[in-house]
């Protein structure tokens, strides 16, 4: 009866050990870059990612950036996110002609990742980045912030995940922007 008992607690140790390792996020290799020719340049020297995903990764970010960025009723809402100088007229950053009264900070950087667990990895997905009030960075949900728009690190692929569209939707009030804590959550940073 002893021994019985001891394979079932090891057994169930071992499939509590399972549970917990299944748990765990998958983790991306992810790049963070000001411009698409810092991604190339970083691409000619054996970087993450080729020349080819730079450019596509550039590519979704900018269609997220025109889909998902926050959107705000004022300029001054918009600074007071993402710091003064940072934000434009979605009539000047959207090339089918948004409107000339909502705001919208201005690309400052995209985050490209490789799925570690992917066989042969591959990009993962695209974001892009904005200055915070703070001087750091930002994804398009607001949800994480860097320290840098350039450098690499492994992070959760959550930061990855699609962010809800903006365009077309009633922007944020000082009021909805304050009600949300501000623009921005937890806080990441970049190796050089």
């Amino acid at each position: 009866m002893r021994k019985r008992s001891r394979t079932v607690a090891l057994t169930i140790l071992g499939a509590a050990a399972f549970t917990v390792a299944g748990c765990r996020e998958e983790q991306v290799d992810a790049q963070a870059f000001p411009d698409m020719a810092s991604c190339e340049a970083a691409a000619a020297q054996d970087g993450l990612f080729s020349v080819e995903e730079c450019d596509k990764a550039f590519a979704e970010a900018e269609a997220l950036h025109v889909e998902s960025a926050p959107r705000y009723d004022s300029l001054q809402v918009c600074e007071e996110q993402h710091g003064e100088g940072n934000c434009g007229s979605e009539e000047q950053q959207v090339s089918n002609g948004g409107s000339g009264s909502i705001f919208m900070p201005l690309l400052a950087g995209y985050l490209i990742g490789n799925m570690l667990g992917r066989a042969g990895g591959g990009m993962a997905a695209s974001q892009p980045m904005y200055r915070n009030a703070q001087g750091g960075f930002t994804n398009a949900t607001g949800t994480t912030n860097f320290g840098s728009n350039a450098g690499r690190a492994t992070m959760g692929a959550q930061n990855f995940a699609r962010p809800a569209a903006t365009a077309g939707r009633a922007p944020m009030t000082r009021a909805t922007a304050g009600s949300r804590g501000g623009f921005g959550g937890s806080r990441s940073s970049f190796g050089g």
